[in-house]
């Protein structure tokens, strides 16, 4: 069964994670990662975060990334 959102949760304002613009939490963009919830105020600031952890991901050396064996 689902809990119902209070309205007053989705009235709040949010900072969106890239361009820190205030956002109503009602209309945020949140993709849930492995350790947060990241919001965002568009696909742009979206696209934004999704480059940045990309970069920053082919920048770290092999030996860091935490690979499997």
């Amino acid at each position: 069964m689902t809990t119902p959102i209070h309205p007053d949760i989705l009235s709040q304002k949010i900072a969106c994670s890239v361009c820190l613009k205030e956002v109503p939490m009602s209309s945020a963009l949140m993709p849930e990662g492995a350790d947060y919830v990241g919001h965002f105020c568009g696909i742009e600031c979206y696209a934004e975060f999704a480059a940045q952890q990309n970069a920053a991901a082919t920048a770290q050396p092999e030996n860091q990334r935490g690979s499997q064996k």
